[in-house]
């Protein structure tokens, strides 16, 4: 049997699994979500948000798109972003790459990718942004490496910049923003622990709307 056709068995089983540790575990479900966490991920389908954290539904609010990425003209990202933290008040916001990404590797390629190549040219502006660094890097899987690290920071400080983000902040003093990257090699996350505070007060003078801490 292909793997497509196994699909309702495997449901089935997983409801039988679930209702044998907690016979109201749909119940509960039912009555609405109240996650801590925002977790934005890559597409790729080697990298399973909640399997690899260990949380369980309704703990985490997903938005998965190729390389991770909060454009600042893509409605679906910053959607899930207003939604998560102007109405769930989640108070934390993952940015979560990882190594070996595809979407990465086929920006720093010289090729036409067709619809592809709008969208994954915000990685090759992270590229330029960060190019006297990433040029330094002699061996070329160890820049793609810093590529992917940076593109996840980068992508943090865009949300940095949005409306509903510093108007939480104002307000709350979050919710916190962190930026991972998943190894695929070994299954571990790395904490890229960046100074978000600094990069913060670096931008304000451009991006502040009157709405943030001074």
């Amino acid at each position: 049997m292909e793997l497509f056709e196994q699909v309702f068995s495997n449901n089935k089983k997983w409801i039988e699994d679930k209702k044998a540790v907690r016979a109201d575990f749909f119940e509960n479900l039912s009555r609405g979500q109240n996650p801590d966490i925002l977790y934005i991920g890559c597409s790729d389908s080697r990298v399973t948000a909640e399997e690899m954290m260990g949380v369980q539904p309704g703990q985490m609010f997903v938005h998965r798109n190729i390389a991770n990425l909060v454009p600042n003209n893509d409605n679906s990202s910053a959607s899930v972003i207003e939604y998560a933290v102007g109405h769930l008040k989640v108070k934390h916001i993952v940015v979560c790459g990882h190594y070996y990404c595809g979407g990465v590797k086929a920006a720093m390629q010289s090729s036409d990718l067709g619809i592809l190549n709008p969208w994954l040219r915000n990685i090759r502006d992270v590229y330029r942004l960060h190019k006297e660094e990433l040029n330094t890097i002699k061996d070329e899987n160890q820049r793609y490496d810093r590529l992917i690290e940076l593109n996840v920071q980068e992508q943090c400080v865009n949300i940095i910049k949005m409306a509903v983000w510093q108007k939480s902040y104002l307000t709350t003093g979050g919710p916190d923003i962190h930026g991972w990257v998943f190894d695929v090699h070994t299954g571990e996350l790395k904490d890229l622990k960046i100074d978000f505070p600094r990069i913060a007060a670096g931008i304000r003078e451009i991006y502040d709307l009157g709405t943030t801490k001074s």
